[in-house]
């Protein structure tokens, strides 16, 4: 009973920032780079054959499919989580990209997900399900479910975010008893 009392005395931070890690998406990062490298390869030291058509697919295909997986990969190695008084951003990988921004009015409530999954939700990254919403999932763990009030859900896998569930529901109170 203690505990919850001094939970609810200690001051929030003006500005709560987390972030969720997946190193195992930079040896996909590698593979990637590895298939731009073969691409580079064959464009420079060619010793093919049997025309040029099909050493411009090779080429082309390598590169292409070099580029995807790197930049697709990179994307989603980790995701940075800031909450302040007025709204919630969340930013992947090392461009910031993709970013969304929710603000605090939006959020009809948060809740704690103790277990959010890749397969759950279809794989890394920006996925989006009917039947569950939309979500950012950079590794399996704990996550944060954002309610939002069009009836949508946001869900992003983020670490201590047991944390920024009581930020943004302490943030939440004044504006929920306006609304209602």
């Amino acid at each position: 009973m203690r505990d919850d009392s001094r939970s609810e005395k200690r001051p929030q931070p003006e500005v709560w920032t987390g972030r969720a890690t997946n190193r195992v998406q930079w040896l996909l990062a590698l593979v990637g780079a590895a298939c731009l490298a073969l691409g580079i390869e064959l464009a420079v030291d060619s010793a093919w054959s049997s025309g040029i058509a099909p050493l411009v697919m090779s080429v082309v295909g390598c590169i292409a499919a070099g580029l995807l997986v790197l930049f697709g990969t990179l994307a989603f190695v980790h995701v940075a989580v800031k909450v302040d008084k007025d709204c919630l951003e969340v930013r992947c990988g090392h461009i910031g990209l993709p970013r969304r921004r929710i603000p605090l009015d939006h959020v009809a409530g948060a809740e704690f997900a103790p277990h959010v999954t890749p397969r759950h939700w279809g794989g890394w990254g920006y996925r989006w399900r009917p039947e569950k919403g939309t979500a950012v999932v950079v590794r399996r763990g704990e996550g944060i479910v954002l309610r939002l009030w069009d009836g949508h859900t946001f869900t992003i896998t983020i670490d201590n975010a047991e944390s920024a569930v009581h930020v943004i529901k302490d943030r939440l109170r004044p504006s929920a008893s306006g609304r209602a």
